[in-house]
């Protein structure tokens, strides 16, 4: 992989993101990907019904920035930004493995929001 594809691979996961429905994940994550919401959750068993229950809609307003930080062979590491018109904002770490075709087979979030204890 590299880094023009995985910026190309996070375009399209927004794209996805607002677009209706479920039937082109397929195009980004490859069958049987894992697919972890941080790095101690178990793998989402059902990725279609995740995506469905977690956005408002296609239409939710937010804007997404990204930026690549690390590419190495098939896995990167990219950071993301996503802030919600309702307000709510998240900063996260995603760490991607690829397969040979460019689809997804591993996505673990490191999700942060405001006001999350630090550990201290």
């Amino acid at each position: 992989m590299h880094r023009a594809a995985v910026e190309d691979w996070v375009r399209r996961y927004e794209e996805l993101w607002r677009t209706p429905g479920t039937d082109r994940l397929g195009e980004l994550f490859a069958p049987g990907a894992a697919y972890l919401t941080s790095p101690w959750a178990d793998p989402v068993a059902d990725l279609a019904r995740f995506w469905e229950a977690e956005r408002v809609s296609a239409d939710e307003g937010f804007t997404m920035t990204s930026e690549v930080v690390a590419v190495d062979g098939a896995t990167a590491v990219v950071r993301v930004a996503v802030d919600y018109a309702t307000g709510t904002r998240w900063r996260d770490l995603w760490v991607l493995t690829f397969d040979d075709d460019g689809r997804c087979r591993a996505f673990e979030e490191w999700p942060v929001a405001p006001k999350q204890p630090d550990g201290h």
